[in-house]
Order: C-alpha cells, then structure tokens, then sequence
C-alpha cells in the first residue's frame, strides 16, 4: 500500500512539473521574446523602411542600392559595394546574395584588379579622378551589406543627386548631414551616413506597392 501511495504522489509531482514546465516554457517564455522582440524602433519585424506612401522599400539594416535603368538618370546615393570577388559585374549591384565574404586580403593580386575596376566605375559615374574615389566606396564592409558609408563618400555623390533631382547642392548637402551618424558612444567607429533613410528623404518610392 505504501508502494501504491508513493507512486501516485511521484506520477502527481511528475505532472504538476511538466504542467508547469510546458507553461513556463512552452507559453510564457515564447510569449515574452514575442513581445520583447516588437518593443522599439528597431524590432524584429526586420526593421522597414517605408517611403511617403507607406510602402516598404527596404530595410534600415540593409545596404541595397536602387536600380535605375541603364543608361537613366541615377539620382541616389549608392551604398558600399556588394559583389564578390569572382562575379562578372565588380559592383554586383541590388543584389544581396553577392555579400558573401571572399577571404581575400589586401596582398590579393584578384582583389586588387576588382578594386581598381570598382574605382573606376564609380569615378566615371561621379566624373572625378579615380584618386578622388574614397576607400569605403570600393570595398565591401564587414558584413558586406553594411547600409552606411562614409561622409566622404556621400559628399562624392552631392553634385550627381543634386544635379539629377533638381535641388541645389547646398540642399542635398544639408539632407547628407541630417542623416549622418556621429561615433557610437563618441569614441567608437567613425561618422557614417545612412543611405537606404538619405535616399527615402530624395524620394525613393517602391516600384509597386498597395496600401492598406
């Protein structure tokens, strides 16, 4: 008898824990990273950015250039490049799956020849000497789809935005420097410039979008 009453109160122990395991766990936790997770600006909702309609064109935590027809006015700014060494176009532009990492380091005869190739895509796009192309602008970052660049390479793309949107550069100078972040902390890293929120304030919109 006593063998019976002391299984039925370990069986009893053994569901209350299992019971109050699956609600802790299975339930509660789940439910706080849920709602954890949606607090703030920068949640887990992939951080959108939306343009004056309210279509998403993007993410703040992405750096993927807009495309614009060849040979059509290019009126953005261009974020840092993406493309793998080894692709057949050196920019790889608008094209997330090029971030991926080459292992190749600065002694890199390949990468050297992408670089110079790089450099000169963008001098002529700019029109300025290729020796005027900021480093940033022709290499990838860490994570190589990095949405910052340098104040130095925005400043590269004033007069080509100004002159294709019709704004003065004072204007679109003024816009770069509201969208320029100081050092993390104010001694970490350098001044970077948000591109994909830059170029929502030029009037990046989506190509299609319905509202609701």
């Amino acid at each position: 008898m006593k063998f019976v009453v002391a299984a039925v109160r370990q069986v009893r122990v053994g569901l209350v824990m299992l019971i109050a395991l699956t609600v802790i766990l299975g339930v509660a936790y789940p439910a706080a990273v849920w709602a954890i997770g949606r607090v703030g600006e920068h949640s887990a909702e992939g951080s959108p950015i939306t343009d004056r309609g309210g279509c998403v064109v993007g993410s703040a935590l992405l750096g993927v250039d807009p495309q614009v027809p060849a040979g059509a006015p290019d009126p953005y700014f261009h974020t840092r490049v993406v493309g793998s060494v080894g692709d057949d176009d050196p920019m790889a532009p608008g094209d997330p799956a090029a971030g991926a990492p080459s292992n190749l380091g600065p002694s890199s005869p390949e990468l050297a020849q992408f670089v110079d190739r790089r450099r000169a895509l963008i001098a002529a796009r700019e029109h300025v000497a290729p020796a005027q192309v900021p480093v940033d602008a022709v290499t990838g970052s860490g994570s190589g789809l990095d949405p910052q660049i340098s104040p130095a390479y925005a400043a590269l793309q004033i007069p080509r935005v100004a002159r294709v949107n019709h704004r003065s550069v004072d204007a679109v100078r003024q816009l770069v420097t509201e969208h320029t972040e100081g050092r993390q902390w104010g001694f970490l890293g350098a001044p970077r410039v948000d591109v994909p929120a830059l170029n929502v304030a030029l009037g990046l919109t989506a190509p299609q979008c319905e509202t609701r």
